[in-house]
């Protein structure tokens, strides 16, 4: 099984008050979304990708345009609607994987582990979350949380759906992969991620 991947990049990054397009921070030397689609360009489950833009984000737009990676823009509506607009337009109707620009420590094995997951789930959806008390135990935010299974975990972003079911309304039937590894953990939403993210990577790649 092969799946389309969309890089969502179209959000305003506000609570990081930058200077740049959060998709541009750089990441120990080189902007966070080239890590995420390097990975996703390693990852052998992967048929395509694109990149999900707004303008929010033309910068990162112009960026991407220029590795020659393909672009949807959205209207800025939103992460939930922007993502049914990129669906749609890129005419997806089966698995797609998302994944946001900003878990730079991502790689392609683990993307190719979690479209496995999926496979043999059974379900339409796949969340994959992190334990919240790990994130704050290394000092990391807590942004995006959401329930499974009478428990709140934090959101990594990596989420397998089905186009042809994202339109619908209702409750959807999902699996999940609940993980403390390095490669959903660093989910960068403020500069202490930042800083926090940058120091386990190099120790990550010293050990």
């Amino acid at each position: 099984m092969k799946v389309p991947t969309l890089i969502m990049a179209g959000g305003k990054g506000k609570r990081m008050g930058l200077p740049v397009e959060k998709p541009l921070l750089p990441f120990l030397g080189k902007p966070l979304i080239d890590w995420v689609a390097e990975a996703v360009e390693c990852a052998t489950k992967v048929s395509e990708f694109y990149v999900v833009t707004s303008g929010n984000t033309p910068e990162t737009e112009k960026h991407c345009k220029s590795k020659g990676w393909k672009i949807l823009h959205t209207n800025a509506k939103g992460y939930h609607d922007d993502l049914k607009q990129a669906v749609h337009d890129a005419d997806l109707t089966g698995a797609i994987l998302t994944i946001p620009a900003d878990v730079p420590a991502v790689t392609g094995k683990f993307l190719d582990k979690v479209i496995s997951a999926f496979e043999v789930s059974g379900k339409d959806f796949l969340a994959v979350f992190v334990p919240i008390e790990t994130r704050e135990r290394l000092g990391l935010s807590i942004s995006s949380t959401d329930e499974y299974k009478g428990v709140w975990y934090t959101v990594s972003g990596v989420n397998i759906i089905t186009g042809a079911k994202i339109q619908e309304k209702g409750k959807v039937e999902t699996s999940a992969i609940i993980t403390e590894e390095i490669e959903v953990l660093l989910n960068v939403n403020t500069l202490k991620d930042l800083e926090v993210a940058e120091k386990m990577m190099r120790e990550a790649k010293e050990n």
